[in-house]
């Protein structure tokens, strides 16, 4: 078979990873798949012109927004919608989730929300 697909291995992606990495996987049309592993929270952020969906892999993931906290499991999936407030943490020591959204899409850095 001609190389025309090729197959992404995300053990291989993840493997050996012990800092805090998030890099494109797969684009599809105006879109990215993208991988991160994380061993400590992300700042709160938004993305102004693009939602994001994210899949739990390995680990646990937590998604705090200004309302309260989402934990996903392995094989679970949320979306965010664009301009929402929220950051990702590992539920655990290590957590691994890819992340799907416009490609190209920017990050807003905000302040921690008072509560």
């Amino acid at each position: 078979m001609p190389n025309l697909y090729e197959v992404i291995d995300l053990a291989s992606e993840s493997s050996g990873v012990n800092v805090y990495e998030n890099h494109a996987v797969a684009r599809i049309n105006d879109h990215e798949v993208r991988i991160s592993i994380m061993f400590e929270d992300y700042h709160w952020h938004c993305h102004p012109d693009s939602d994001e969906c994210f899949l739990s892999v390995e680990g646990g993931l937590l998604i705090d927004f200004d309302e309260g906290t989402v934990e996903l499991h392995p094989g679970q999936l949320i979306t965010v919608p664009r301009g929402v407030r929220h950051r990702t943490r590992p539920s655990g020591e290590r957590s691994v989730n890819l992340t799907f959204e416009l490609a190209g899409a920017r990050t807003e850095s905000l302040s921690s929300p008072t509560v």
